[in-house]
């Protein structure tokens, strides 16, 4: 592989093997609550449910952070992938508790999905932009970004 390339996405490839390990990590707890034999029935379910929850986000997640790592910037969309992730085990874990208690995660994670969507965006509207009229504001925007993403840690 050219190594310009790579240059481009590899952080983008850290972030997805740990989302492989984590979702790793979600399939083994689930596993150990089907075997195991003095577990009560809604315990699994919640585990099996936030096991799934996770997964119906997961495409989703991968999509946006690589389209936003590829039209703008690797570093703030890496940067929100991490973040996803942690927001993704919390999640998780707050939802073996009462439901409740995954409700946070929930919500930030909407919020970061929808940043990494923004920069989907913006990168897309910069290239029809340097495209079709020439004007290249790829800089701004890094800028902006590389700013933005660390709002993301507010909660």
């Amino acid at each position: 592989m050219d190594a310009k390339v790579v240059e481009n996405i590899y952080l983008l490839v850290i972030v997805t093997l740990i989302s492989v390990l984590q979702n790793v990590f979600f399939a083994q707890k689930v596993e150990r609550e089907c075997k195991s034999r003095n577990a009560n029935a809604s315990t699994f379910d919640r585990v099996s449910c936030a096991n799934r929850n996770c997964m119906d986000a997961y495409p989703t997640f991968l999509a946006v952070m690589w389209c936003a790592g590829l039209c703008l910037n690797q570093a703030p969309a890496a940067f929100a992938g991490i973040i996803y992730l942690l927001v993704r085990q919390k999640y998780f874990v707050g939802y073996l508790g009462q439901t409740s208690q995954s409700t946070p995660g929930y919500l930030f994670g909407k919020r970061i999905i929808s940043f990494l969507f923004l920069m989907c965006i913006v990168g897309i509207f910069n290239y029809l932009l340097l495209r079709y009229y020439g004007s290249d504001y790829k800089e701004y925007v890094e800028t902006i970004t590389n700013a933005a993403s660390t709002l993301l840690l507010i909660p």
